[in-house]
């Protein structure tokens, strides 16, 4: 039986690069025998994650365009120019049999090269309104798998497959306790902790509330996991205490949920599709800096089925603590909470979406 080989693109944040993961594992689980590469943007967090989970991956020179006047916006045309190019190459050197992208900026040049060499492309789309990257490739690709129905409005409806957002397959198959979880990040086992996640790369409001509130936390018998993001490292390290742990970022997130017993996040779709799976207490702070505010709108299908809390940043001085409070003092509801959220997962999504390139195969 012939060996596959695939190509996988996606990058970014960590919204693109662990579906991808997810997948390619999914994948690997089924034909051990693939051979696969990923490709990504230089500089990129993805070119530290993808090694870590054991697949090769090569780099491309492109980035996006910057929201403000930027000199590096200057460069964007050769770096498009430069991008096309090196996925040109890497297409005729490694002659995949599909290219499967997950959004982001490397997968555009990659996959918009793979179409136009005639490789069968399938792309994920994570969020109800889609990426940019994902909206120009669309009309070509064979596969696209999508999280949310209605998608119609954006892709070709005969192209359309419901799947669901993938998850790491080791959220599903961690078996970590949560006291084993606590005493991995230095945290007392028998204290009710707080988890903060602000996506990959760090929430500048998230870090700001949460370094305002340590001792309403406190207050409320909580110690605190807190993952801050990179570029807010140093400015927060100094809190560090052994109440509140503070990490740049964390690779072994399965241990982060597990010592979890209520999280605040933001509302990205990729990690709402985690935390369902994981179903703890929830309170979900959209980021407003996206494409049609769809970190809200993710956010309210939780709220919806009483699955969340949603505190957006605007209201996070007349609404947060209120919230927290009452989230906190009620253990039915927490309970409540975590068994609605469970009710909306979808943990064997990468399976289905390996069986669509399966097909393509």
């Amino acid at each position: 039986m012939k060996a596959f080989k695939l190509i996988f693109s996606g990058g970014g944040t960590g919204g693109h690069i662990y579906p991808a993961l997810a997948i390619a594992s999914g994948f690997k689980n089924t034909r051990p025998d693939t051979d696969v590469l990923f490709v990504g943007a230089n500089d990129k967090m993805e070119m530290k994650i993808v090694p870590k989970a054991d697949f090769k991956i090569k780099g491309l020179w492109i980035s996006g365009l910057q929201r403000s006047l930027s000199l590096q916006n200057l460069l964007f045309p050769f770096k498009v120019l430069t991008s096309l190019l090196q996925s040109l190459f890497i297409l005729l050197r490694f002659k995949p049999d599909a290219v499967i992208g997950t959004g982001g900026f490397a997968s555009w040049p990659l996959l918009q090269v793979a179409q136009w060499l005639g490789y069968p492309t399938l792309i994920q789309e994570q969020n109800s309104f889609p990426g940019i990257a994902n909206r120009l490739l669309g009309n070509k690709a064979d596969r696209i798998c999508v999280a949310y129905e209605k998608m119609e409005h954006y892709f070709p409806l005969h192209k359309l497959r419901l799947t669901g957002n993938p998850i790491r397959f080791n959220m599903l198959s961690s078996g970590i306790s949560a006291n084993a979880a606590k005493s991995f990040f230095g945290l007392d086992p028998q204290k009710s902790t707080l988890v903060v996640i602000g996506g990959s790369l760090g929430a500048k409001r998230i870090n700001e509330l949460v370094a305002n509130e340590l001792l309403f936390f406190k207050t409320h018998k909580f110690q605190i996991l807190w993952q801050c993001g990179a570029i807010y490292f140093d400015k927060y390290k100094n809190l560090s205490c052994p109440e509140v742990v503070i990490k740049s970022f964390v690779y072994e997130m399965e241990k982060l949920y597990s010592a979890a017993d209520i999280i605040i996040s933001r509302a990205g779709a990729g990690s709402l599709s985690e935390l369902s799976c994981v179903g703890k207490p929830l309170i979900l702070i959209p980021s407003p800096n996206v494409t049609a505010n769809h970190q809200f709108h993710n956010a309210q299908v939780l709220v919806d089925e009483k699955a969340a809390f949603l505190v957006e940043e605007c209201d996070i001085p007349e609404s947060f603590k209120i919230t927290f409070k009452k989230l906190a003092t009620d253990k039915n509801l927490q309970k409540e909470m975590g068994q609605n959220l469970k009710a909306l997962s979808k943990p064997y999504s990468a399976n289905e979406i390996v069986k669509e390139i399966m097909e393509l195969l």
